[in-house]
């Protein structure tokens, strides 16, 4: 069961607005397990300097987050691409696991059933890692590590944040802007 959390930014939310985003998202529960309840977190904002709407969905489940936006013109077709994303991200994260559970020879999955074929995921699916790289994390502010960053050309950084002793990293935003991922000890 979904409970959907909707909020709208520089507009109001109507009733077919809430009816129509949970019509798009209800198609997610046939590959989510009944017996749960799953928190879907969904943000309708209109963008007034180029007229646009924009949506942003987010679905907590045990093992996965789910989070999808999208930017259009129109708000309806906003929603519909995010339902699009999500509905590919959960369709290729179970085509994973099944896989990976058969490669296993577990034969009883316990999963919900489904209707995704074995051979859904392209082979540009598989998560390959092609290189490992071993870093030295040094103390430093999370504003020396954007300057780091910055310097080696990088999307993002890791580092030892010199504020709490604890691993952390930059990134650089969509917007251009900068966020810190910290943890938690």
């Amino acid at each position: 069961m979904l409970d959907y959390q909707i909020r709208g930014l520089n507009f109001e939310i109507t009733e077919a607005i809430d009816a129509y985003v949970k019509k798009r998202l209800s198609r997610l529960e046939k590959y989510l397990e009944d017996d749960q309840t799953y928190v879907v977190r969904v943000k309708l904002s209109s963008q007034k300097s180029d007229r646009s709407f924009k949506a942003e969905v987010t679905v907590q489940l045990p093992d996965l987050v789910l989070r999808a936006e999208d930017a259009e013109e129109d708000l309806y077709a906003a929603i519909d691409f995010v339902a699009d994303k999500l509905e590919r991200q959960i369709k290729k994260y179970k085509t994973k696991i099944n896989r990976k559970l058969r490669k296993q020879g577990i034969a009883d999955l316990h999963e919900v059933e489904s209707d995704i074929p074995a051979d859904t995921a392209d082979s540009d699916d598989e998560l390959e890692i092609v290189r490992k790289k071993t870093v030295e994390l040094k103390p430093m502010d999370p504003e020396e590590a954007v300057l780091q960053m910055e310097l080696l050309g990088h999307d993002f950084y890791i580092f030892m944040n010199a504020e709490n002793d604890l691993p952390a990293a930059v990134y650089k935003r969509h917007d251009g802007k900068y966020a810190l991922l910290d943890t938690d000890n």
